[in-house]
């Protein structure tokens, strides 16, 4: 078992002020494969001292000097993929070519789209013609608390971190207690790169009395959280205490509009991209609302699509969805199947237990639903499982009506051969995100939501933005030599 109870704190791996292990489970296996330790508030403390202390100096540097280490640190997080990949997979239990390829990936992806950015960013610029001497300025909000989730860890980690890095923050990391072992990696990957010390720190813990801490902190300036909306108020209401600025990436109920032009495929990529992550995924197409006259034909595509997908050990190559990441998840979901059930939902593919031949291992059989109605629980609360709902519809206003009645607004989805019609449903839709026909976003894409799935974006040119303050300057010497 590994032992890795050390945090990275102003360019060095230092011991806990005190011994809280914590044992890092593999879903996989229901075994320990790691400790880590729980920073206390003490820890906390001397985290941020670092940053705060590293702070002027690091946003006074040269933006092109601190794109240069990000493009240096991008080097060395590429040949460290496999050690990220296989980190991720023991931690969180994502399929080994998952975590190869996308969970990994996601990381190397974000950070060369924020080096794009931040070379054509409008770091400081006149107002307009009309005040050539007022200056438009991005600077850097401070010191930044950074708490991300388990599910998506490489990607959130690098939306974060790197654009903080980029805008001349500071920053304190809390890596989710359940998916340390990559967050370490990437510290490492920082150090190498040659990060000036207390620029990017890390601490592991929980959220009770580490996330508590930081958040709270009077020398942490911004709070960047991604997790559930539960945990997004609660920091929120921490943080005001000293009116910190907040950037909240929280849950989703998406809803995936099947129109009955939809192409053929429409409705199986949409039970595949619900199972991808084994359905742990803020931004799942969770519940499918299909036209009536194709309705009965996608209840059955749907739980053929599901029936076939496969369930395996994390650590095996091949396609398959793994392991839901610890016994509390697993539970939660068995929960809200039997709700389902109850009330009167159709199971059509999967339902209780675990996947027949399994019996051990935190596994959750790909499961269908139809003849949902809005109101049911399963329609209502992000389950963060593979479980998908289907609720029939008639009218596209119908469509767009059981869409956005949910507290969430983070991603939705149109199937439609129509352009004037996706479009139009698109704009219609209360959400951060919509992604039509199977097109993704593209590169350097803002991510993110409306009502209790969060604010702020992050991605691209908006991530850096949302790490940066605005200054107006007036009475610029315009011709003053630098």
């Amino acid at each position: 078992m590994l032992e890795k109870r050390e945090f990275y704190i102003n360019g060095e791996w230092v011991a806990p002020a005190e011994a809280r292990d914590h044992e890092v489970i593999d879903p996989s296996k229901e075994e320990a494969c790691a400790v880590i330790s729980l920073a206390s508030a003490a820890d906390v403390d001397k985290a941020v001292a670092a940053a705060k202390a590293a702070f002027p100096d690091w946003m006074m540097t040269p933006v092109e000097e601190r794109i240069a280490l990000v493009e240096k640190f991008l080097e060395i997080y590429k040949a460290r993929a496999e050690d990220v990949a296989q980190a991720i997979t023991m931690e969180m239990g994502a399929p080994l070519d998952l975590a190869r390829s996308s969970q990994w990936g996601a990381g190397y992806a974000h950070t060369k789209a924020f080096v794009k950015a931040a070379k054509s960013f409008d770091w400081i610029k006149p107002l307009g013609d009309h005040a050539p001497d007022t200056m438009i300025v991005h600077e850097a909000v401070g010191v930044c608390a950074l708490i991300t989730p388990w599910n998506w860890p490489m990607n959130q980690i690098s939306l974060k971190v790197i654009a903080a890095a980029i805008a001349g923050c500071t920053m304190v990391l809390k890596p989710s207690e359940e998916s340390p072992l990559d967050a370490m990696i990437f510290a490492e990957c920082m150090h190498d790169a040659g990060f000036p010390k207390g620029v990017f720190n890390l601490v592991n813990g929980d959220g009770a009395v580490t996330g508590d801490a930081l958040t709270g902190h009077p020398d942490v300036d911004m709070v960047s959280f991604t997790g559930s909306t539960r945990a997004g108020i609660a920091i929120s209401q921490n943080a005001a205490k000293s009116l910190k600025k907040v950037h909240l990436e929280l849950g989703g109920k998406g809803a995936n509009i099947v129109f009955a032009d939809a192409d053929e495929k429409a409705v199986k990529r949409g039970v595949m991209h619900m199972m991808n992550n084994t359905g742990q995924s803020c931004n799942a197409p969770s519940r499918m609302l299909v036209q009536r006259e194709i309705y009965d034909q996608a209840v059955e595509t749907a739980a053929a699509a599901a029936d076939k997908v496969a369930v395996g050990d994390a650590h095996e190559e091949g396609r398959h969805i793994g392991p839901v990441v610890n016994e509390a998840q697993w539970n939660k979901i068995q929960g809200l199947i039997q709700t389902g059930i109850d009330e009167g939902a159709r199971l059509v593919a999967g339902g209780l237990g675990r996947p027949d031949g399994m019996n051990r291992g935190f596994f959750v059989k790909p499961t269908v639903f139809a003849d949902v109605t809005n109101d049911m629980t399963i329609a209502r609360e992000e389950i963060f499982g593979p479980v998908l709902t289907m609720i029939p519809f008639d009218t596209e206003e119908e469509a767009v009506n059981i869409a956005n009645d949910t507290v969430y607004g983070l991603t939705n989805y149109v199937q439609t051969q129509d352009g004037a019609k996706a479009n139009r449903v698109a704009l219609k839709l209360r959400s951060g995100m919509v992604e039509m026909n199977g097109q993704p976003r593209g590169a350097g894409a803002p991510f993110g939501g409306m009502k209790q799935s969060g604010n702020g974006r992050e991605g691209g040119v908006w991530g850096i933005e949302d790490f940066t303050e605005v200054k107006a300057i007036g009475g610029w010497a315009v011709d003053a030599a630098e």
